[in-house]
């Protein structure tokens, strides 16, 4: 059920030199848990603000945030991520700079760690913009990345929840869900980055929101940077990444821009999520529609986090 409520928000003003912004999924979390996956996206926020500070760049710190959420198994990417119907992992995901606009994505890809990585190489290569399936598995190794066993990447809370929703004995959706990060460095460079499993049972084959420019991820220097969560397909659908973005290139804070294009998912096809955003000034800002979407925020000001 898709709840009536305005869409929760959150803000705060610009992070001084250097920020980044992290979720962990808008979802439902159980209450019990939910620290937990508040200080996972602190420890992915932490790290990637340590890089800044050392003079890292954007997208450098973009990429480490996700990883690090990717390596978590509390959230759904990386090791840990849902399972599609046949009980296998099927990555997705993507990462974008806004100074030349380059990006790169990943999708339907089995058998890697660390999706986001090989997103980035995606974008470092620039001939393509997203590879998917066996074609993003062969530019993978192409670039040097190493394959993994995929039973390595399951863990049992993944198979517990693929067996509740097969058999009908409770909720499909992912208490946790995508992971994403947005961050600004000394030079002024914004970049954004999002790394899923995508839906719990989902088709083989499905490809959500996640490592689609414009839909899952966006940046661009003169607007902002933006990650999404929450149903992939109506993401798709309205073009919430870009569409936050323009609203933040037309003078909305990150914070309005979100809640607007949450409010419009949930009112015009009846579906939640939640964004995480920041914009050209520094501003950072977020909206979810969901019980929960675990959030972190580190930069030269200090850190902030929540759900």
């Amino acid at each position: 059920m898709v709840t009536e409520a305005t869409p929760i928000h959150t803000q705060g003003a610009a992070g001084g030199r250097y920020c980044v912004l992290v979720h962990g999924g808008a979802g439902n979390v159980p209450l019990e848990r939910r620290a937990l996956h508040v200080e996972g996206c602190l420890r992915a926020a932490r790290v990637a603000a340590e890089l800044l500070g050392a003079g890292g760049s954007a997208l450098d710190a973009v990429e480490r945030a996700v990883r690090a959420l990717e390596d978590d198994p509390l959230f759904n990417a990386g090791t840990g991520a849902s399972l599609n119907e046949e009980g296998r992992v099927e990555h997705d995901a993507s990462i974008m700079e806004g100074r030349t606009l380059r990006a790169g994505g990943v999708c339907a890809l089995s058998g890697f760690r660390n999706p986001v990585a090989i997103a980035r190489a995606v974008l470092e290569d620039g001939r393509h913009v997203l590879y998917a399936a066996g074609g993003a598995a062969r530019f993978a190794l192409a670039r040097g990345f190493t394959s993994v066993d995929e039973a390595s990447l399951v863990t049992e809370a993944a198979r517990a929840a693929l067996h509740v929703a097969q058999s009908g004995q409770g909720p499909t959706g992912w208490a946790g869900g995508t992971v994403g990060a947005v961050a600004f460095d000394a030079t002024g460079l914004r970049a954004a980055a999002t790394s899923t499993g995508g839906t719990l049972n989902k088709r083989v084959g499905r490809v959500g929101d996640s490592p689609l420019i414009g839909a899952g991820t966006y940046a661009d220097d003169e607007a902002g940077a933006v990650s999404t969560t929450g149903h992939g397909e109506a993401m798709i659908r309205l073009g919430v990444a870009r569409a936050v973005a323009e609203h933040m290139r037309a003078g909305a804070s990150p914070e309005e821009a979100a809640r607007v294009e949450i409010a419009r998912t949930r009112d015009r096809l009846q579906a939640t999520g939640g964004v995480i955003a920041l914009d050209a000034t520094g501003r950072w800002g977020l909206a979810r529609s969901t019980d929960t979407m675990s959030w972190a925020v580190a930069g030269e000001r200090g850190e902030l986090s929540g759900y």
